[in-house]
């Protein structure tokens, strides 16, 4: 594996019929996660979920329409867990990881949360229940003298230079001090590495989404907030990154846009 890319596709019916198939067919990903795929198995065409040359791992949430995440890559899986053990979540499409050789990749979506709703309640207790897991997946993987990798969209901006326009957002979920300090023990106490940030400390953005309202994809007004985040020793290897956003807007196949990042083959 040396070259990872995740995505979230918003519907990947939809993203499917606006672009996927043709940027997945170009890519030189070995491992492609995605987030949002919003769809059961039987509900998506052959070419998508069995497309050539790939091993798909597709975990859609158990409530319709709703979530859900995947895996794509050029080898089989050596082992494919879902969830991660708080049953709240166990069947919500939020996280699935799959072992390939010496690597664990996992895709990752994180609750958006609204301020003031059951859904901010529901994005506080995932981050409850999975930095813990991430404490212990960390010791797990080293033990083996392995590495992990968990992409995804986390929905949280983590500094100011991770969203456009953060002085209006404060108050926002995604940039709430809160989210933004549980961000920080992800990488402070857990031990991991923001592999972007790492590449580009001291650079805005580069984002990863803009909403469709208005003008934000023109502006580039835009969130950083779509991560590889991963075990030091894996973090070390990496060697070049990028967001590869559509040369327009009409050329979008989702609001987000794919973090590639190319790594030292382990």
């Amino acid at each position: 594996m040396s070259t990872v890319s995740t995505v979230n596709v918003n519907g990947l019916r939809a993203a499917a019929r606006k672009g996927f198939l043709e940027w997945l067919g170009a890519t030189a990903a070995d491992v492609v996660c995605l987030q949002e795929t919003r769809a059961q198995r039987s509900q998506l065409a052959a070419e998508v979920v069995e497309p050539a040359g790939w091993h798909v791992v597709l975990e859609p949430a158990a409530t319709k329409g709703r979530a859900g995440v995947a895996l794509y890559s050029r080898v089989e899986p050596d082992a494919v867990r879902v969830g991660f053990g708080a049953a709240e979540f166990a069947d919500a499409g939020r996280y699935v990881e799959a072992d390939l050789g010496r690597v664990t990749v996992a895709s990752l979506y994180l609750p958006s949360g609204e301020v003031g709703t059951p859904r901010q309640e529901e994005k506080e207790r995932f981050m409850a229940a999975f930095l813990p897991y991430l404490v212990r997946r960390r010791a797990e993987v080293e033990a083996q003298g392995r590495e992990l990798v968990v992409c995804g969209d986390w929905n949280i901006a983590h500094r100011e230079a991770d969203l456009k326009n953060w002085r209006n957002n404060r108050a926002t979920s995604g940039f709430l001090p809160k989210e933004r300090a549980w961000l920080s023990r992800v990488f402070e106490e857990a031990g991991y590495v923001d592999v972007v940030r790492a590449l580009f400390p001291d650079e805005v953005g580069p984002y990863s989404w803009w909403s469709y309202r208005g003008r934000a994809f023109d502006n580039d007004a835009g969130w950083r907030i779509d991560y590889q985040v991963a075990t030091p020793g894996l973090a070390q290897r990496a060697k070049a990154a990028r967001v590869e956003r559509a040369e327009s807007h009409e050329l979008r196949w989702s609001d987000h846009a794919p973090v590639t990042v190319d790594y030292v083959p382990m």
